[in-house]
């Protein structure tokens, strides 16, 4: 891809009613102003690593190759925490050390794929000329995103790197006619997206029950209309995961969901 037009996506917890994010994009397009800033999310919850590492991982096939993915979830900076950029055969991300990664890499792995490459980020060239301990978003993040987004190879800007830092994956469990699995994200509309895909679901057949606290649902919906509204419902998301919603509402509120709880699968025939 030519650098002049590469493009840079920006994943942040830091929210919208502060001038961080436009501060990033102040510092890429001072040191590029031909490449294209694009915001993925930066509502992802104060510090949530799992979070950030589900949204880049769902959002980044969608976008051209030779796309600079820039994920700021941060809550060690100014440690020794390591700086990266990884490279795969169609993007490029520059982020902390941290697990951010963590089910981009696991995508890969259960691919037999590799990263083509992975350095540490420690060329201070590449930085802004003053680096605060608490906002390395602005002065190594995004002036390296701009720099490789110019052509800048990765070896100019650190060594390579193999032991990156992977969290702990919530799998789900196939026992015979069951399974169990759990609740890995809220949206914003409070819809509870689990990590049990629509492939795994149908492994079991057609006709289940859904058991996730008290509730209890038997069918899958093909739409959130096919409920009545305020009512709970079981649907495929758009991202392939089994999701418990709310016509209307949100589950997180109505039924009291949040990260983690279990969700049971039972083959009802």
């Amino acid at each position: 891809m030519n650098a002049s037009t590469r493009l840079i996506t920006l994943t942040t917890d830091f929210g919208t009613s502060d001038a961080y994010v436009g501060i990033m994009k102040g510092v890429i397009l001072g040191i590029n102003p031909d490449v294209q800033v694009v915001d993925v999310t930066h509502a992802i919850a104060p510090q949530d690593i799992y979070a950030a590492a589900l949204s880049i991982h769902s959002a980044h096939r969608y976008f051209p190759e030779g796309t600079i993915h820039t994920i700021v979830v941060d809550p060690s900076v100014g440690s020794d925490r390591r700086a990266v950029i990884c490279q795969t055969d169609r993007a490029f991300f520059v982020c902390p050390d941290n697990g951010i990664l963590t089910y981009l890499l696991h995508e890969i792995e259960n691919a037999d794929g590799q990263l083509i490459n992975a350095v540490a980020i420690q060329n201070k060239a590449y930085y802004l000329p003053e680096v605060s301990n608490t906002f390395h978003g602005r002065d190594i993040f995004a002036p390296v995103a701009a720099h490789l987004s110019l052509g800048v190879p990765l070896a100019n800007i650190g060594p390579p790197v193999e032991d990156l830092v992977q969290l702990p994956i919530p799998i789900h469990e196939v026992s015979g006619n069951t399974i169990i699995g759990q609740i890995v994200k809220i949206d914003r509309f409070g819809n509870a997206i689990t990590n049990i895909s629509e492939s795994v679901l149908a492994g079991i057949g057609s006709t289940y029950e859904i058991r996730v606290g008290s509730t209890r649902l038997m069918r899958l919906n093909r739409a959130y209309a096919e409920s009545g509204i305020g009512k709970p419902l079981a649907i495929i998301g758009s991202f392939g995961l089994l999701e418990i919603a709310i016509n209307g509402g949100s589950a997180e509120v109505s039924l009291g969901l949040k990260w983690g709880d279990a969700v049971e699968i039972q083959r009802s025939d």
